[in-house]
């Protein structure tokens, strides 16, 4: 969970660093939104890539692991009861 809170909070960071930059050179309005976006993305796709491959790890693991407890759960009601005579 640590991963994907740091990995949003980079990618925040670097959006806001990007539209301050982008600002002070002039950018406005939609404009400056449309380009901190593009922007943001590229950087964040090569300077977070360490940091991404982390928070899919540790989000497949979660996903991983909660199938297995609903599997888990699903095959206990499934089993044969036994019979009260």
């Amino acid at each position: 969970m640590r991963s994907v809170i740091f990995y949003t909070l980079a990618r925040a960071a670097i959006f806001a660093v990007t539209a301050g930059v982008l600002a002070l050179f002039g950018a406005r309005g939609f404009l400056l939104l449309l380009l901190a976006l593009l922007i943001s993305g590229v950087v964040s796709y090569v300077l977070l890539s360490a940091q991404r491959d982390r928070m899919s790890a540790a989000v497949a693991g979660g996903v991983r692991s909660q199938r297995e407890r609903f599997e888990r759960s699903v095959a206990k009601e499934d089993a044969p009861r036994p019979r009260a005579d």
